[in-house]
């Protein structure tokens, strides 16, 4: 019998089979494990996006082409058959493709926003919190330092960040809030800053931005603070001339 010699372009073909069938299977095996992963860490999470109860439904979606879901979204049945409607109340995905969840949104029952966590810096840790009113943003809380604790509020007026609370000191709490510079703004753009430098509470520096105040001015773009919530008259600085 005669051996027969394979040609070198049929082992090339072989050789290229073989690595792409071998490439495919560990895709398949890492989106297999990365999905599992997911469901595991969402099953730990509990609170966020609970679909367990039976007026819930649960969709997930592959939005980035590797074949594992990183996008969840809940509904809720609303009414009675023959007449029912799905209204979407909490809606997470996963940003960086690692399988764990980064952004969380819950809705009210109406599919309008309320609360957003995020996890900017894919730590693990939701450092992050957007509330919204009437569909919208009403406040931004942030963990800028990453330490568990919130040392940053920003508060919107109509769409715009109308003040800025910080906690430089860190002394704030969980249960108490505890800033030491306020910062507020006119037209999107910050006109005067205030420090507490001995951590009484108290604004002990004012510093303004008077020619962009004059600027915002001319332009129209002046905001009068809302009465109640003025720095000078909460932590007893001087009244703003």
């Amino acid at each position: 019998m005669t051996a027969r010699r394979m040609t070198p372009f049929l082992v090339l073909s072989l050789i290229v089979c073989a690595c792409s069938g071998s490439d495919r299977s560990q895709r398949a095996r890492a989106a297999h494990d990365a999905h599992a992963r997911s469901r595991s860490i969402g099953q730990e999470d509990g609170g966020r996006c609970e679909a367990s109860t039976p007026d819930r439904e649960e969709s997930e979606y592959d939005t980035s082409g590797d074949d594992v879901p990183d996008v969840r979204k809940v509904f809720l049945r609303v009414g009675q058959p023959p007449v029912v409607r799905l209204v979407l109340i909490c809606r997470e995905a996963d940003l960086n493709g690692d399988g764990i969840k980064d952004v969380v949104r819950y809705y009210n029952d109406e599919g309008r926003p309320q609360r957003e966590e995020s996890d900017r810096n894919f730590d693990g840790q939701m450092d992050e919190i957007t509330t919204f009113e009437e569909g919208a943003i009403m406040e931004q809380a942030f963990d800028m330092n990453h330490d568990g604790r919130v040392d940053t509020k920003i508060f919107f007026e109509e769409g715009r960040p109308f003040r800025a609370e910080r906690d430089l000191a860190g002394r704030s709490t969980g249960t108490s809030w505890r800033p030491d510079r306020w910062e507020y703004f006119e037209g999107g753009r910050m006109v005067r800053m205030g420090t507490d430098l001995d951590g009484d509470g108290s604004v002990d520096r004012w510093d303004r931005n008077q020619e962009l105040r004059r600027q915002l001015q001319e332009q129209g773009e002046t905001q009068t603070p809302i009465v109640g919530t003025d720095i000078d008259a909460q932590a007893g600085g001087p009244p703003e001339s």
